[in-house]
């Protein structure tokens, strides 16, 4: 009989540690919490010091019961959940239900699930943490209390089904405001001028490319025509000559490692994973998967941190195995990346990094599923990327003078890769721009001088990359907030997700502005960064979490009451279609239901009919010639399949075009990417793609 007990989060996790500790410890998974504030009420004791009421979830009592079974068995409990605010607290209602004594030192923490880390961490227990147990509550009763509090309102004042939270109602309130600047924005006209030189040389061939960059004195801003053609009047293709040549170098240096918030970025951008996909993926990498005769291990380390900090052992290990790899110049010596201005609390983790050096990707190409695999080696490059060396540019500025005016080119040119070798990020800063050897004074061959206007670009849609990165950059939730929140907000048809760019909703509007109006802190970028950092404080012991509580309640209480008398009714009206009912012929309405907008008869309840609302994009279906719909799956993510499904399958997350491809006759696909918008061929053997115009 096992001598020991070790309660996990997840049974994946539990087998893989049950195999690295061996016979005399038994490991269970408490499967994430076990006691939380009731569902069916508020829970918190608003005339008993706002005090929490836990119960024990309903369906858990079947796995409760067999970890008190199987604690009396034994000689020591390990509680060894997350190492979070989340898993602490976790360990602290387990330590509840099994009766353990609170100065036990019960509480195992590790950051990856490797042999070694986990036979170290078992010999290192600690008492459970009450301040990062009590920071997590107060995280809890607030959250609470906001949502349990203003939903009902919006329920009864709009519909139901609605939802309001500290940070769900703050990223709401940052798309509905940049979609207001967008509607607002006025584009200002302006120019530029390109001369083109003839220059040639051994490396270089083609035209030199100059841009007008400034008078005698300053910069012109070229506004409109009038003053560009005033320019172009006096310039004299005969007068160009070599003004000022400098010659140096440059280096880009590596990017730290991965935290939660930059792996979603990144994956984002760099794999088109949802943020809910990349959670879910690290999750697995990180609790263990199948690696021949090692059985299963975790290849990643803890997937939920704000910091970028790498150990000690992490480095020295990197740093071999790059000399050896790569050779010495290659090796920065170990950047630490440690963050001294971050909270304790939130640095107390290490950057999300791969467990083991010597574990390539391509060692792993064939034990993985291809997205664990693309993941993993985005980790895997990014992390050997941070100990590596700046690359370092060759850079070339000329001038050149025609008159009282200046143009200039700039080139620079890769001499050596540094981190690029492993983590190669091809965008204009990466790529080598060539320009040809030219000296002072000589004079230049004028093939072309263009002018060419131009209209400034108003502020770009959230993408779930750049909206992380706001929320993150002020402070606005923490790493394990952002992927829950980005669904709740899709789910509850506040904003809509299409070609990756977020869109708020009429319904999104309606409830920022009722939320902006009378509950103006909550939805207050500040007010909700400030409050986070209150939460810091709890965790680390410097306030304690129930004055933070009866602070926040007290002002917010009143406010709720005034908002309670102040908000009339909402009357949101259907949109009527024309569309008509074939049950009773009136015209049908759209409707909001659990998987977004549906027709339904306004007759209810004396005619029930409904019917799914087609999206035509006037595209026949390549395989049937039925019509090409826009769908939308139950995530909320947009995709394209024929009306005549199920009898046909044609389905494609990319919007088909109404052309075949010039070169194998396979449909074609828009996509949007950071050069443009391009049309490409379905067939993946053939790489035909057209820039749209």
């Amino acid at each position: 009989m096992a001598k020991n007990l070790v309660i996990v989060e997840s049974p994946a996790k539990a087998k893989s540690i049950s195999k690295m500790l061996g016979r005399n410890y038994k490991v269970l998974a408490s499967v994430g919490h076990v006691r939380d504030l009731p569902k069916s009420t508020l829970g918190i004791d608003i005339e008993n010091n706002l005090e929490p009421r836990y119960i024990n979830i309903r369906g858990k009592a079947p796995i409760i019961n067999e970890l008190k079974r199987e604690a009396k068995k034994v000689d020591k409990v390990f509680l060894a959940t997350d190492p979070d605010r989340e898993g602490e607290a976790i360990s602290w209602h387990l330590s509840y239900l099994l009766n353990l004594d609170s100065k036990d030192k019960v509480r195992v923490e590790f950051n990856e699930i490797t042999s070694d880390s986990i036979k170290k961490a078992i010999k290192k227990p600690r008492q459970v943490d009450q301040n990062l147990v009590d920071a997590q509550q107060a995280r809890r009763v607030l959250d609470r209390l906001v949502g349990y509090q203003i939903s009902p309102l919006l329920w009864k004042k709009i519909r139901r089904g609605l939802s309001a939270g500290r940070v769900q109602s703050v990223a709401t309130k940052l798309i509905c405001d940049r979609e207001k600047e967008i509607n607002e924005f006025i584009p200002e006209e302006y120019w530029s001028i390109q001369a083109m030189f003839k220059k040639e040389s051994m490396e270089f061939k083609g035209n030199l490319i100059s841009k007008y960059h400034k008078d005698k004195e300053k910069k012109i801003e070229l506004k409109n025509k009038n003053d560009t053609d005033k320019i172009l009047s006096e310039l004299d293709k005969d007068k160009f000559y070599v003004e000022d040549v400098k010659k140096g170098q440059r280096k880009r240096n590596p990017f730290p490692p991965y935290t939660t918030s930059t792996l979603q970025q990144d994956a984002s951008k760099r794999l088109g994973f949802s943020t809910k996909k990349t959670m879910s993926i690290a999750q697995q990498l990180y609790e263990g998967v199948e690696i021949g005769k090692e059985g299963s291990i975790g290849i990643i380390t803890y997937m939920r941190t704000d910091s970028t900090r790498i150990s000690n052992d992490a480095r020295n290990e990197a740093g071999n195995y790059i000399v050896e790899k790569f050779g010495k110049d290659f090796s920065n010596g170990g950047a630490s990346y440690d963050k001294k201005n971050k909270k304790d609390s939130q640095d107390a983790h290490e950057c999300i990094r791969p467990t083991l050096k010597f574990r390539e990707p391509s060692v792993l190409e064939g034990v993985l599923t291809k997205d664990q695999f693309r993941l993993y080696k985005l980790i895997w490059d990014r992390f050997f990327a941070s100990q590596m060396t700046p690359a370092q540019y060759k850079t070339q500025s000329i001038n050149i003078r025609c008159k009282d005016y200046l143009f200039r080119s700039n080139g620079s040119v890769l001499i050596f890769e540094g981190f690029l070798k492993v983590y190669n990020i091809l965008d204009d800063d990466s790529k080598d721009t060539i320009i040809p050897e030219v000296h002072l004074d000589e004079n230049l061959k004028v093939t072309d001088i263009m002018s060419n206007q131009h209209f400034t670009q108003g502020p770009s849609r959230y993408t779930e990359a750049s909206l992380i990165k706001t929320l993150e950059e002020l402070g606005i939730g923490r790493p394990s907030t952002y992927s829950p929140t980005i669904g709740t907000i899709l789910s509850r048809d506040y904003v809509t997700l299409n070609n990756k760019a977020f869109f708020p909703t009429e319904l999104g509007i309606l409830v920022n502005d009722l939320l902006t109006e009378h509950f103006k802190e909550i939805v207050n970028e500040k007010f909700t960064a400030d409050l986070e950092n209150k939460l810091d404080d709890i965790a680390e012991g410097k306030t304690e979490w129930k004055l933070v509580i009866e602070e926040f309640y007290a002002s917010f209480s009143q406010v709720l009451e005034k908002a309670e008398e102040e908000i009339d009714k909402i009357e949101i009206k259907d949109e009527v279609t024309d569309i008509v009912c074939e049950k009773c012929g009136r015209n049908m309405v759209v409707k909001s239901g659990r998987f977004g907008k549906f027709l339904a008869c306004p007759g209810y309840p004396e005619c029930k009919n409904t019917k799914p609302i087609v999206d035509k994009i006037n595209v026949k279906c390549p395989k049937c010639q039925g019509e090409i719909v826009k769908k939308k799956s139950k995530r909320g993510r947009t995709f394209y399949g024929c009306s005549n499904y199920p009898d046909c399958d044609f389905v494609s997350w990319n919007e088909p075009v109404d052309e075949k491809c010039p070169v194998c006759n396979s449909f074609m696909y828009i996509k949007s990417n950071k050069s443009g918008v391009t049309i490409n061929c379905s067939n993946k053997d053939c790489k035909y793609s057209i820039k749209k115009q």
